[in-house]
């Protein structure tokens, strides 16, 4: 249905500058000699010319709803929903453009579903390492530490003494566990809250990355279920990590506020940004989680030959519930 008619109105485009070619030869004081004269041939030139730029507008003119369908397939992005094409007028090159808008809703559905699924389960096995960190590298390790403490208050020297840096090398190495632990299950996001949460993640990047790191955060927060608070840790995770392994920064900002029955999280950094760079799997995998939540991610980055650079600002806005609702 949809290429008869397509065909129909290119065969009618055609048609009316071929009609209009006919009438002006028709009606126009020209002839033709035999053989053709020089001046002749340049008016039957000419006047091909006239009916090719003609027919050529024309069908650019008829053909352009195809034309914004297919620049959008090349750039549509399925992490940034929203992009849809107007649709104008009536006919079947009306319908094609309302069924590809159609599409594209079905598909952003999917990928958020399955973009769920996906952060569910990467979740639910962090917690499972995590625990598994805890109750059983953990505890070793605690068992082999007070092993060697036994063994150094025994021996004698110079013997106390390597036991006693093979102690202080163990301990190093739970705290680290201990660290990864964290870092795979924020047990403060359910004990304590985001804001303490954030704090303590912030406080914890300062210390192992030697990077001053500026904590704004603001008092009574509108209420997030948690599954949103976890979106908004995991996010102020990733741009901190980001800030300390691609910016080459010296200080980062991280900032929590509300606004219009939004909670707005903050990263910035006054590194040397991300350009025009192609975004990494750590950039997509804070679109899949705000697209979870139906948040807003944007991310802010200046030219890389910009002075003086303003570093990559990381912008998430969650809605509450009462937002959503309303």
């Amino acid at each position: 249905m949809t290429s008869v008619s397509l065909y129909w109105r290119i065969f009618g485009l055609n048609a009316v500058v071929l009609g209009g070619a006919t009438a002006l030869l028709l009606w126009a004081p020209v002839t033709v000699s035999v053989p053709v004269l020089l001046t002749e041939a340049v008016i039957l030139v000419g006047g091909l010319g006239v009916m090719l730029v003609a027919n050529a507008a024309l069908l650019r003119i008829g053909l352009a709803p195809l034309d914004r369908v297919t620049r959008l397939m090349t750039t549509v992005d399925l992490l940034r929903p929203g992009q849809r094409l107007p649709v104008r007028g009536g006919g079947e090159v009306a319908e094609l453009v309302s069924t590809f808008n159609s599409m594209l809703e079905r598909l952003e559905g999917e990928r958020v579903a399955s973009s769920a699924r996906a952060i569910l389960a990467q979740e639910g096995e962090r917690r499972r390492i995590a625990q598994e960190l805890h109750d059983e590298v953990g505890q070793s390790m605690t068992a082999v530490l007070l092993a060697l403490k036994r063994a150094a208050d025994e021996a004698s020297q110079p013997l106390r003494g390597e036991l006693q840096q093979a102690q202080e090398i163990t301990r190093e190495s739970l705290d680290e566990v201990r660290r990864l632990v964290r870092r795979l299950r924020p047990g403060v996001l359910d004990d304590l809250g985001l804001v303490s949460a954030v704090t303590s993640l912030a406080t914890e990047f300062a210390t192992h990355t030697g990077l001053r790191v500026l904590r704004r955060f603001a008092p009574d927060l509108p209420a997030l279920d948690h599954e949103a608070e976890l979106v908004i840790y995991r996010v102020a995770q990733e741009g901190l990590t980001n800030a300390a392994r691609h910016a080459e920064a010296r200080c980062v900002e991280v900032s929590l506020r509300g606004a219009d029955g939004c909670v707005v999280l903050e990263v910035a950094d006054d590194g040397r940004g991300i350009g025009a760079a192609h975004e990494g799997a750590g950039l997509r995998g804070m679109r899949e989680r705000a697209l979870l939540i139906g948040a807003t991610l944007d991310i802010a980055s200046p030219d890389e030959t910009s002075a003086p650079p303003s570093g990559t600002r990381i912008r998430l806005t969650v809605p509450t519930a009462a937002r959503k609702q309303s």
